[in-house]
């Protein structure tokens, strides 16, 4: 047996999902291990390079949480955020239970954001000027466009939301969802174009909940999803009106409930430096 073809485990009975898992985790293999800060983004621009190399093809499934830790010597936070941005550029899909799959590229992506460009809550706060503008207009076409198909697929999110703030679960998935499906509600393929592009990194969440007390939390996404469901109910009722008030109370709020966790954050930092003792100078 030739030695390209000796460590091929298609040749030696595994099955496709297999060798698929092998062959992308062999990929891993040796990698340098990713130091200083940054770990996150530096994770996304490996993964992404390899993407862009075809080390990774489109419709690849990539390695396990725990084998990709293991690999670059992170933490799962620090994985979990690096594929989030990776979905959010349109470079991978996840689906849950399943696996994380490599995305065929889109072309003329003109509106795709660098998910490691959204590194601060100031890109964040930006990106919501834009939703603001955005999403107030799709929820007025929506509601005198929408399908009951669409209607559906809301409620269905709105949910699973739901249901994930009672078991402390994903939240964003389905968040991401109902706005998207708002987008497409609109029968303008452009509108859903560009929230598939910006896609969960412009979420406040992902820099609100770090910033809370994790008792607030469910009172916190409990609120949100009351503000999904007036948009919703302004949907359905077909009043593009209140459809078009309700999605503007609902990411002003966003808005400023990030506004207010930095803030707090700040404050915060500020009076942990206040009550740092000053250093005692070496009597001459």
């Amino acid at each position: 047996m030739s030695q390209s073809t000796a460590g091929n485990p298609l040749l030696h009975g595994a099955s496709s999902s297999d060798v698929g898992d092998t062959a992308k985790a062999a990929a891993f293999v040796g990698r340098p291990r990713i130091k200083g800060r940054g770990l996150a983004h530096g994770l996304v621009d490996d993964l992404a390079q390899k993407i862009q190399a075809q080390t990774l093809r489109p419709g690849d499934k990539l390695p396990t949480e725990s084998a990709i830790m293991q690999a670059y010597g992170v933490s799962r936070t620090v994985v979990r955020e690096a594929l989030s941005k990776l979905q959010a550029g349109g470079l991978v899909e996840t689906h849950h239970g399943v696996g994380t799959f490599v995305l065929q590229p889109k072309s003329g992506g003109m509106f795709r954001l660098d998910p490691a460009e959204l590194a601060t809550s100031i890109d964040v706060l930006a990106v919501l000027e834009l939703r603001i503008s955005l999403e107030t207009g799709s929820a007025g076409l929506a509601a005198t466009r929408c399908s009951e198909e669409d209607l559906l697929a809301m409620r269905q999110a709105l949910d699973e939301f739901e249901h994930n703030v009672r078991v402390s679960g994903d939240t964003v998935a389905p968040d991401l969802r109902f706005h998207l499906r708002i987008a497409q509600a609109t029968g303008n393929p452009y509108f859903a174009d560009i929230m598939s592009h910006l896609g969960t990194s412009i979420f406040p969440r992902t820099r609100i909940s770090a910033l809370v007390d994790v008792d607030r939390r469910s009172e916190y996404l409990s609120r949100v999803n009351r503000e999904h469901e007036e948009i919703y109910q302004a949907i359905a009722r077909g009043d593009a009106e209140s459809a078009r008030a309700a999605m503007r109370i609902h990411l002003t709020n966003s808005r400023e409930r990030l506004r207010r966790a930095q803030d707090a954050a700040r404050s915060a930092a500020v009076g942990k430096l206040a009550d740092k003792p000053e250093p005692t100078t070496p009597a001459a």
